[in-house]
């Protein structure tokens, strides 16, 4: 067998530009690591310091469409203050991780992203093996569960105000589009898009989050806005602070519930959803398919969707650090 280089040369910026300050409390390194589709995969791994025994580790991605210098890599560098290794990770066809053509998401894929980020961990020298966790966010939150649900050496897995987009794919929000009459008019739609992609050379994009919010916008849409398109949360790489995904990532999407087999983890799992988030029954109808005492439900009381992305003061790290210690 012919040998080859696994991981492929990414430029990396090594300035400090992400959207939240930088902890002194922690080191801070990029790092790469590959998946088995042979992507290098970018990443932020922060380290508490003054530390020399073996850490347990946690791997954290999301929200659907956003970067590492984002929710991810705030949620990497708490859990790092509180001792624990971590990694945040930009996945495949994203930011400055590796893979063409660009801005393409996928079930299959994005699930593996996490399970590298784990091989990643397993090797490390000052990583305990038999204590590593992962952190999903949003619709990498349902990637999480489904990494959960495949890779036995993940110990404990949080799903924060999470998406199942293979669900809100193929039935629309509040499942208000679950017809197969639906389904098939938007299969048509996106297989003409194919052809004009491939016609063209390029994939179109679906666009990030609106420039301009409509008068009429549901508060959801205004909450995404709030945060990707402002000063809290924008950023030069984001998907949806920029172009968006290419308009065909939808198509796998449509046909693999990512799900189905959640009822099968048997490793501790904690989803934490907002009260008033529009996202909330992701969270509760996945809750209810979950089997075994290491499960929980945790609602925050009057918080909305992006509330879990940045704001400190709601996401519940004291919750988070007592989960990990407890099941890992």
């Amino acid at each position: 067998m012919e040998d080859f280089d696994m991981e492929e040369k990414l430029i990396l910026t090594e300035k400090w530009d992400k959207t939240f300050l930088k902890s002194d409390k922690v080191h801070h390194r990029k790092v790469t690591f590959h998946n088995r589709y042979g992507i290098t995969l970018a990443a932020d791994l922060y380290e508490p310091k003054n530390v020399k025994e073996k850490l347990a580790a946690i791997a954290v991605s999301g929200p659907f469409g956003a970067v590492k210098e984002q929710a991810s890599g705030l949620y990497a560098q708490t859990m790092a203050e509180r001792g624990f290794l971590t990694i945040a990770f930009d996945p495949s066809f994203t930011g400055e991780s590796g893979g063409n053509p660009r801005y393409v998401a996928s079930p299959d894929i994005n699930t593996e992203d996490f399970q590298a980020a784990v091989d990643f961990l397993f090797v490390q020298d000052n990583v305990n093996p038999e204590k590593i966790g992962i952190i999903g966010i949003c619709g990498w939150g349902g990637m999480a569960l489904n990494a959960a649900a495949i890779d036995t050496r993940i110990k404990a897995t949080i799903s924060s105000t999470m998406y199942d987009m293979t669900r809100v794919n193929a039935k629309g929000y509040f499942d208000a589009e679950d017809s197969k009459e639906a389904r098939h008019e938007k299969r048509k739609a996106l297989n003409t898009q194919r052809i004009k992609d491939y016609k063209n050379g390029t994939y179109a994009l679906a666009g990030g989050v609106v420039d301009s919010l409509p008068k009429d916008a549901p508060f959801f849409v205004k909450d995404y806005h709030n945060y990707y398109k402002t000063a809290r949360g924008y950023h030069t790489r984001s998907l949806n602070s920029n172009g968006g995904w290419n308009v065909t990532s939808t198509l796998s999407f449509l046909n693999m519930p990512i799900l189905q087999y959640a009822d099968e983890i048997q490793s501790a799992v904690l989803l934490i959803h907002g009260e008033k988030a529009h996202s909330c029954y992701f969270s509760k109808d996945a809750y209810g398919t979950l089997k075994g005492d290491n499960k929980e439900l945790m609602i925050i009381p009057d918080a909305v969707h992006t509330d879990l992305y940045d704001k400190t003061d709601v996401i519940p790290f004291d919750k988070m650090v007592e989960f990990f210690h407890k099941f890992m």
